[in-house]
């Protein structure tokens, strides 16, 4: 519980924190790892963390359907899916892209565990384009007798970035037991309500580790004009007693590779480092690339020979199966199969 908020139970305790010895020497640094890719339901990842609190708030509010929006493979319409089969919801997951051709990896999944699938061809996507679609589908389900709670982009709203606050938290103590109090904490900045919630949970707390975000997509004005929204609105319910602008935050922007989920061979490299280094799987959206991104950080001199770096695994395995990621890697690793 945060600020009076209460949560439903899905994770079962902290998740691991790990020491990767082997990339630590390699590397250069102290590295460890927060295992949030090994939450418990739906193959797991970050977004069971805010559905904790979001998913009390639809049961508190009487909802029958849980209705959220993302790209066609997003990792947190699957984990919705999945809490809401858990507690009882029926689930709508409304996306925007392209069909992919076929139903794999987080498309799979999804209808796997119940949900029902709207693909939305592309547009320009804006935030006010999502909210009025996503209403739209609301008052069709409501004209036909259910109660709808819709979750935002990524969870990423006011009510989900308490599951960060707690992790933020967690992770102080996780820390402080391991000795390593003074280490930078690296997380994947998209939607932003990961980032968002352990940045509040660490100063408010006043914990004396860092945080450094690595954009995996652009952060054009826009964005930004977004994620000042995002601090002032939970500035505003929460009470805080500072403010904070764009300005405030460490976000990385120069490894996007200037589109979001593109396929990318300095990620894929990353992934294949840390899956042949630790025995670790690292998805190509997220934290594939914010990987790859630290990797540069080390080479660029950001990142300091010995320093002690705690690298969120924010789950999202399922995405190396969708088929323009999967294809890349099929070219570039037949030559290590052999058809006798």
């Amino acid at each position: 519980m945060a600020f009076g908020k209460e949560k439903v139970k899905i994770l079962d305790g902290p998740t691991p924190l790990e020491y990767l010895a082997r990339a630590s020497e390699d590397l250069g640094i102290r590295l460890y790892m927060k295992r949030d890719d090994l939450t418990p339901l739906g193959n797991g990842g970050n977004k069971l963390r805010k559905l904790e609190y979001s998913v009390k708030e639809a049961l508190d509010q009487g909802a029958t359907r849980i209705l959220t929006v993302g790209g066609v493979q997003t990792n947190h319409g699957r984990l919705t899916a999945a809490a809401a089969a858990k507690f009882g919801f029926n689930c709508t997951i409304l996306t925007f892209g392209r069909y992919p051709g076929e139903v794999s990896a987080n498309l799979l999944l999804d209808r796997i565990l119940g949900a029902d699938v709207i693909i939305e061809e592309p547009q320009a996507l804006t935030d006010s384009v999502l909210r009025a679609k996503a209403e739209e589908y609301s008052k069709k389900y409501e004209a036909q007798g259910e109660s709808v709670y819709f979750l935002t982009l990524g969870g990423s709203d006011e009510t989900g970035m308490l599951g960060y606050y707690d992790c933020a938290v967690e992770l102080t103590d996780q820390a402080k037991e391991l000795g390593i109090e003074d280490a930078r904490v690296v997380t994947t900045a998209g939607s932003m309500g990961t980032y968002m919630g352990l940045y509040f949970g660490l100063k408010n707390e006043a914990s004396p580790l860092s945080l450094t975000g690595i954009a995996i997509m652009p952060f054009d004005e826009t964005k930004i004009d977004d994620a000042n929204g995002q601090l002032q609105r939970a500035i505003a319910q929460y009470g805080f007693d500072f403010d904070a602008t764009w300005e405030d935050l460490n976000i990385e922007t120069d490894y996007s590779h200037g589109s979001y989920n593109n396929p990318v061979k300095e990620v894929r490299d990353a992934i294949l480092y840390m899956a042949r280094m630790e025995g670790i799987l690292l998805d190509p959206c997220y934290t594939g690339k914010s990987f790859a991104g630290l990797m540069r950080m080390i080479e660029e001199g950001k990142i300091e020979k010995g320093e002690k770096i705690i690298f969120m695994h924010t789950g999202g395995m399922p995405g190396l199966y969708t088929k323009h990621h999967r294809e890349a890697f099929e070219e570039e690793l037949m030559d290590g199969i052999q058809i006798v």
